[in-house]
């Protein structure tokens, strides 16, 4: 693979500033960001008064953990503009979730918050090794989904050549990158597995593409799944992080040069690592729940907003700012099977490393009388397998999962094609269990 690390003197400034500059940067737009959604979002002020502190009372960073948390539903009950902080002649764009699950979560965004957005996106492709003048293929989708228009403007800012493809229509995808030659692309994990997949139909040696970086990002992924992409394609994968709540994609990123965690834009973006029950702030470098508050957002100021995602807080290295440990799980994807907790990277990780193995997977639980089941549905990469072969691998993949993770899994091993394909982000987890 090539060396794409940026030289220094192409980084913003502030990304290796000092810590006690961008620690002071921290803290004074922390006290404008509290300010600024105490005096405009009644929520907020509402909290605020309930937990008997005030804006002006923020004397050190630390003073933080006196706030109240937001949380996702704080956004459904306040749908659909409550939580916006500025009128809404001031909002230029306006973003939301799918709504599957009830009333979709609606962010907004000033001319400001594009700008920032736009940046902090450019700075992380940087990151990654994308450079002004390359050619970008964002196969994440454009819509109310802030991943393609996010990738967008981001790679526009850099100063790339950016080809809108969104999701799906995979042929259509490797036919571009082969004839358009892009040297990055931006997309879900799951979804350029899919898109592997199509460059071997085809019979185009994906090592043979023009891609030199990958830019993974919406959903956990391992690096294991990063080994095989990177293996492939000869080209570099990298974890981008964000969303919706916060800003979308471009929050943190993985620098090319060490792909050693996700360096925050603390610039804009206060990160807390917190016990997911008890809710206390935890000290640097233990796992628990990201929290994060927004520095510089007008529109939709987020405060001590919880994420939901795992990982720990880590010291900066390509970059003075702190890195956050590759996210591999979500709290609310943790499954919990006979009092065993696992998430589902763990099941990819085990079907990724076993030989014989396509790399695709989805997880079953089921409920048979009083006790839960799990079954884990693969695929073979051998057309011409057997079915005593496919046993084979099958339970070869059974017990690890059991001598590793604690728990007895039913593996099904199907024909090539047999597995769910993700034309997004993958559809991991399916709940047939009925309380």
């Amino acid at each position: 693979m090539k060396n794409l690390a940026p030289e220094r003197s192409d980084l913003d400034p502030i990304e290796i500033a000092s810590i006690d500059e961008i620690r002071s940067l921290q803290l004074s737009r922390m006290k404008w960001s509290l300010a600024h959604a105490y005096d405009n979002v009644p929520m907020y002020k509402q909290r605020f008064d309930q937990a008997g502190v005030h804006p002006e009372e923020l004397k050190t960073l630390s003073d933080l953990a006196n706030f109240p948390f937001t949380v996702k539903s704080d956004l459904r009950d306040n749908y659909p503009f409550k939580l916006f902080a500025v009128p809404q002649n001031q909002i230029v764009r306006i973003h939301a979730s799918s709504g599957t699950t009830g009333k979709p979560t609606v962010v907004g965004y000033t001319k400001n918050d594009i700008s920032m957005w736009a940046d902090m996106v450019a700075r992380s492709l940087r990151a990654s090794g994308t450079r002004s003048g390359d050619m970008v293929h964002v196969a994440y989708g454009y819509g109310l989904f802030t991943g393609g228009l996010g990738a967008h403007y981001g790679a526009e800012r850099l100063g790339c050549t950016v080809v809108p493809v969104s999701g799906g229509m995979t042929e259509r995808q490797v036919t571009l990158i082969d004839d358009f030659k892009p040297t990055t692309i931006m997309v879900t994990p799951s979804y350029m597995l899919n898109i592997l997949e199509q460059f071997q139909q085809a019979g185009i040696d994906p090592r043979d593409s023009s891609l030199q970086v990958g830019v993974f990002g919406a959903e956990p992924w391992t690096d294991s799944l990063r080994r095989e992409v990177e293996e492939s394609f000869d080209m570099h994968a990298v974890d981008i992080y964000g969303l919706s709540e916060i800003m979308g994609p471009g929050v943190a990123n993985e620098c090319v040069e060490t792909k050693d965690g996700l360096h925050l834009w603390e610039d804009h973006f206060y990160p807390e690592i917190i016990d997911p029950v008890s809710g206390d702030v935890k000290p640097e470098g233990e796992m628990g729940e990201l929290v994060l508050t927004t520095l510089s957002k007008e529109g939709l100021p987020m405060l001590r907003y919880r994420t939901g995602d795992l990982t720990r807080l880590l010291p900066g290295t390509a970059r003075s700012m702190r890195r956050l440990e590759k996210i591999t799980g979500r709290s609310d994807d943790m499954i919990i099977l006979r009092g065993v907790n696992l998430f589902p990277t763990q099941i990819e990780e085990h079907v990724l490393a076993t030989p014989d193995l396509a790399p695709y997977f989805q997880i079953e639980l089921s409920r048979e009388g009083r006790m839960d089941s799990m079954t884990v549905l693969v695929e073979t990469s051998n057309p011409s397998a057997s079915q005593d072969e496919r046993d084979a691998v099958g339970n070869t993949l059974q017990n690890t999962i059991k001598n590793t993770i604690g728990v007895s899994a039913n593996i099904k091993v199907g024909s090539s094609g047999s597995v769910e394909r993700s034309q997004g982000k993958a559809r991991r987890v399916v709940d047939l269990r009925v309380d």
